[in-house]
């Protein structure tokens, strides 16, 4: 008799996978175990060492949240796909569900660790949370998100494991981040160095864009 597969998944914020659990979240994907993480992205969290939420001190947020702290973000997927033997998207529902919904039906059959990275909006972005896959949509058309799937098992059939689903931005970087409570504030509070940060953030965004479609290319 055939048994079905048991299905093992592991979910949790940015704050979790990039910092206070990523020592715990990066030891199962090394393992090769076969189990299926999912990270709800927030962009808020990641790398922080707090963020700006309910859960979070006034005292703490007044440290780092207004004045724009300054941290590179680790890149969890490149990290992850790195080690060759994990299955890897980045996705929002918002922007595109028939992406989404390949990336989980191929995390969930391949026999192997999965880990999926879904971008979700925040409250204390100042957005309108029924309005949220709305907003998915926008930052992947400013190309701020960028959707992608690697997949393992395509590279043991002699193919490209990886797939890039995002097509080139079609809408202003600029006007996606000042529309967000976050950047409104850095804006008001340092503009010089909102400029900075935010030409610099469009810069890369672009040159991540081009890497992926270089990896989405190679024979």
């Amino acid at each position: 008799e055939h048994l079905t597969k048991k299905s093992m998944w592991m979910y949790g914020g940015d704050g979790w996978a990039y910092d206070i659990g990523y020592g715990g979240l990066d030891h199962v994907l090394a393992s090769g175990a076969d189990v299926n993480v999912l990270v709800v992205d927030t962009e808020v969290y990641s790398n922080t060492g707090g963020q700006a939420s309910k859960s979070t001190p006034e005292g703490a947020i007044a440290q780092f949240a207004a004045t724009g702290k300054s941290v590179k973000k680790k890149d969890l997927a490149a990290i992850a796909m790195s080690y060759g033997y994990v299955y890897v998207a980045q996705i929002a529902q918002g922007a595109d569900y028939n992406q989404c919904i390949k990336a989980f039906t191929e995390a969930e059959s391949y026999h192997g660790p999965s880990l999926v990275i879904c971008y979700a909006p925040c409250i204390n972005h100042g957005i309108n949370m029924g309005k949220s896959q709305h907003e998915e949509k926008r930052a992947v058309e400013a190309g701020y998100w960028q959707l992608y799937r690697y997949n393992p098992t395509l590279k043991e059939e002699g193919k490209n494991p990886f797939t890039l689903d995002s097509k080139p931005a079609t809408a202003s970087f600029q006007d996606f981040i000042m529309s967000e409570t976050r950047y409104k504030s850095l804006k008001k509070l340092f503009p010089e160095m909102a400029d900075e940060l935010f030409a610099k953030s469009e810069e890369e965004a672009k040159e991540r864009y081009e890497y992926y479609k270089g990896l989405a290319e190679e024979k």
